[in-house]
């Protein structure tokens, strides 16, 4: 089951085509969704989430707690909706579409890819980008 948790005033989500470009991702990487709740923030309560939990002191777009079990992804996805508003301007792509990339890296995690490495993160690129599409 897909959960969505709207914790900041004025912004909506379509949920029915957010769900089906999910469940198209997790079974193009062989996987079954479980339980996935995304929860879209502002900065500072995703800043409070990072610097409690993470011990980081920094803003980010995104913050993954992976609960997957075999090849059923579940986790707690937290979205900052500020930082993918500014991060669509920064890379000149529309809101929509960064809000798509953001939404499917967060599955991504859940189905075993990485970021940590250059290496990493050129596949999980190409892995956002093939997602969006899917959308």
């Amino acid at each position: 089951m897909i959960e969505f948790n709207i914790e900041i005033p004025n912004f909506t989500v379509e949920t029915k085509s957010i769900e089906a470009g999910l469940h198209k991702i997790a079974k193009v990487h062989h996987k079954q969704i479980g339980d996935l709740n995304y929860t879209f923030l502002d900065d500072e309560q995703l800043l409070e989430i990072n610097q409690k939990y993470l011990d980081h002191d920094n803003y980010t777009d995104i913050i993954t707690f992976d609960a997957t079990v075999g090849t059923i992804v579940s986790g707690d996805i937290f979205i900052s909706v500020t930082r993918v508003r500014a991060n669509a301007v920064s890379f000149d792509v529309s809101f929509d579409q960064e809000f798509k990339r953001v939404i499917a890296h967060g599955l991504l995690h859940l189905c075993g890819f990485k970021d940590k490495t250059s290496q990493e993160a050129l596949v999980m690129r190409q892995k956002e980008n093939q997602a969006i599409e899917l959308f």
